[in-house]
């Protein structure tokens, strides 16, 4: 039989990201001792008032719990609870200080006050007309949001995303859930079809409506997306979106056709595409066919002679295919120049670069993201940018302000870590660039992918229609470097050296279990590593793990990473997040607003309650978080191998095992390895390092790209 009980939350202990799995202790009515509840108890801050339903258990470490199966949200209804919810950060411009002061003036009344004749506020000493007016703003925002968070609760998913919906559609959110709920899924970052279904079903949309079918093909489309494809055969798009919607196969193909008469879906030998995909894809053919065929504004000199001018110049001397790069790249409109670590790619970046100052100023050099961006600055002493900056930001469309109408002044213009590129950005980007200038790509082919859908550069080699060096020999100087030695026997499908010296720069421990993983994984960031290298624990050591799930996944990771590297006793709990002052943390999305990429990591350099913001600097540039955008961001002490592409550390530590079977790639192992610039830590077992080397499959990503280039 249930319990009940009731008071305010005290304080949040714990809460689960992914479902709102909740431990908070309850201070009760007349009780001294805080009661412990656990539960699903998605987005409860600390001073609500909360009746719980459940049933008591004892838990073996943690003693008496109080279970909850259900539970409703109120105002707390006393003064020390009123107080604690104004100090929350609930209500911005309230902190600890006009929290007490408005509780001593008001007591009980306080929230009433607030709500019903707010300009009483102005009798407290400090609080002046424009935090008034804000307050009053926020306090409506507020009850909007409370009232999502009931409509969204009752309708069977986490209030969470209240705020996000308010944010998206302001005094109306109730209604345009009731009117097409389809849309959250569209409109609201974190809340797909599957949630977006669940509203639509308990407000009564049918499982056959056109509404809820469209959006599940869209939807599947989009998830596929995000595994990297640009396009999907029509063959396998029609039973994934089945079991997604649990509807006839008829249904489904009707759906398709409907939406490829809307213009919302292109449907080409077969293969179906998201109409942005398409657009993508054909303008990156035709932009290239564009560039390759018009004349170049740099004048055309000896490439030989300007080689050997640059090795003069820079006091080396190029090997064969590393002068080829360089007098190709030289010469052809549209160069591509890629190879692993050791094979010199920067050395000929700044060769090529020595050259090209000679012969115009109007030289620009990006990469995808700041961490590169910022290595090609140190490597050329000349300024790079991210490719968004150098694009510039167009804030009132989330487009860019360069484009054809409005091109980069340039002649030449040098690209890194073009593998890293994906169909949207290299789309922008070729349409920025004047057809009269020379472009350069380098990267490297046989690393992961691009986080983003396609395989441009893949696809761009492949098409055979632009040039291409490939570098395949190790400078002498790096071939001293296990990392990079090693990194080319994993290319190759080679077992690495691991029988290292003390002093060598790539390490093998082996650690039969996951949970053995951790432990060691634990105890190297935390000491042997800092103490034998004098890296930062922090920000000069980095753990990449190939899976989110699981002891030496991410997720773990990061939490016992966070309690050990970065305790504190004041943790700020959003968007079902725990984030300590210090926190290292990844950006996990493009927010063009804030001028910050997916996979940008940095460091909270302040929380401010009152403000209710979060301050984070990202290698130089501090960037303001409201709290109800928390969910852009996670912990980054521990990330993917794909989110860290195109970033570097001092020291990075990879966990592989055989429970990470599904993601043992070759690419994958050999790319995780090659972020480390210092030293490189392998945890784990043999058999796993094995598998991930014969397991030369590249995982396949549909894309159209190739044909496109091909058939212009």
């Amino acid at each position: 039989m249930d319990n009940s009980l009731s008071g305010y939350i005290d304080a949040i202990v714990y809460t689960q990201a992914e479902n709102g799995f909740t431990v908070a202790r309850l201070k009760e009515p007349r009780k001294k001792e805080l009661t412990v509840i656990v539960g699903y108890l998605p987005s409860l801050q600390p001073g609500e008032t909360v009746i719980c339903k459940g049933q008591w258990k004892i838990h073996p470490t943690h003693g008496r719990q109080f279970e909850v199966t259900d539970y409703t949200v109120d105002m707390p209804n006393d003064v020390v609870g009123i107080q604690k919810y104004l100090e929350s950060g609930l209500v911005k411009g309230i902190g600890p200080v006009f929290a007490q002061k408005i509780v001593e003036k008001f007591g009980v009344n306080t929230l009433t006050v607030i709500d019903q004749t707010p300009r009483k506020l102005l009798e407290i000493p400090g609080l002046g007309m424009k935090k008034l007016e804000s307050l009053i703003e926020c306090w409506r925002a507020q009850s909007t949001i409370r009232e999502v968070m009931i409509f969204l609760r009752a309708h069977g998913a986490s209030p969470a995303y209240a705020q996000r919906i308010y944010k998206t559609y302001g005094d109306k959110s109730i209604e345009k859930v009731k009117e097409n709920p389809y849309k959250l899924s569209k409109d609201i970052f974190g809340i797909g079809f599957k949630i977006a279904d669940q509203i639509a079903l308990k407000l009564g949309f049918a499982l056959h409506s056109e509404k809820r079918i469209s959006a599940g093909i869209e939807f599947v489309l989009w998830e596929l997306s995000n595994d990297g494809h640009t396009c999907y055969p029509k063959k396998d798009l029609i039973p994934a979106a089945k079991e997604a919607l649990e509807v006839d196969e008829q249904l489904i193909e009707d759906g398709i056709a409907t939406l490829i008469s809307q213009d919302f879906l292109v449907n080409k030998e077969e293969m179906i595409w998201l109409k942005p995909f398409y657009a993508y894809e054909m303008g990156i053919a035709w932009d290239l066919r564009k560039l390759i065929q018009h004349p170049q504004v740099i004048r055309q000199i000896d490439a030989v002679k300007a080689a050997d001018w640059a090795e003069e110049k820079m006091g080396i001397q190029f090997a064969a295919q590393q002068k080829e790069a360089v007098m190709r790249a030289l010469t052809d409109k549209v160069h591509i120049i890629t190879g692993g670590p050791g094979t010199g790619k920067s050395t000929i970046t700044n060769a090529i670069l020595r050259v090209a100052e000679k012969l115009t100023n109007k030289i620009f050099l990006a990469a995808p993201t700041g961490r590169a961006a910022k290595r090609m600055t140190q490597i050329t002493r000349r300024k790079a940018f991210t490719i968004h900056s150098l694009l510039e930001m167009d804030f009132t469309n989330n487009g860019f302000k360069r484009g054809k109408e409005n091109p980069l002044d340039c002649d030449f213009i040098i690209i890194d870590e073009a593998s890293m590129i994906d169909t949207s950005l290299l789309f922008h980007l070729l349409r920025a660039i004047p057809k009269g200038a020379r472009v350069l790509l380098v990267g490297d082919i046989d690393q992961l992918p691009s986080v983003g859908p396609g395989t441009v550069l893949r696809d761009v080699i492949q098409s055979g229609v632009i040039p291409v060096t490939k570098l395949t020999e190790i400078f002498r100087q790096a071939k001293g470097s296990k990392i990079i030695t090693n990194a080319h026997k994993i290319n190759q499908g080679e077992f690495p050296s691991i029988m290292t010296t003390p002093d060598s720069d790539f390490h093998f421990i082996e650690a039969e279990s996951p949970e053995a993983i951790q432990q060691v994984i634990l105890q190297l960031v935390n000491t042997e590593i800092p103490q034998k290298w004098h890296f930062d624990r922090i920000d000069e050591i980095q753990v990449l793990s190939p899976m989110k799930k699981g002891i030496i996944g991410t997720e773990l990771l990061n939490d016992t990473l966070q309690s050990l590297l970065n305790p504190s006793t004041q943790p700020l709990f959003r968007a079902g997040r725990k984030f300590h002052l210090h926190d290292k943390v990844m950006q996990i999305r493009n927010n063009y607003d804030k001028g910050i990429s997916n996979g940008d990591i940095g460091r909270i350099e302040a929380i401010h309650m009152e403000e209710q913001t979060l301050q984070v600097n990202f290698d130089g540039k501090l960037v303001d978080f409201l709290f109800h955008d928390l969910d852009e961001l996670v912990l980054a002490y521990a990330t993917s191998v794909h989110k860290y592409q195109g970033s570097e550390c001092p020291c990075i530590v990879i966990p592989i095992h055989t429970s990470h079977f599904k993601l043992l790639h070759r690419n994958l192992l050999y790319t995780a390895v090659t972020r480390g610039k210092k030293q490189v830590y392998l945890v784990g077992t043999k058999k796993a390092i094995a598998i991930a080397i014969h397991n030369d499959q590249v995982q396949k990503r549909y894309t159209g790209l190739e044909s496109a280039i091909k058939s212009l």
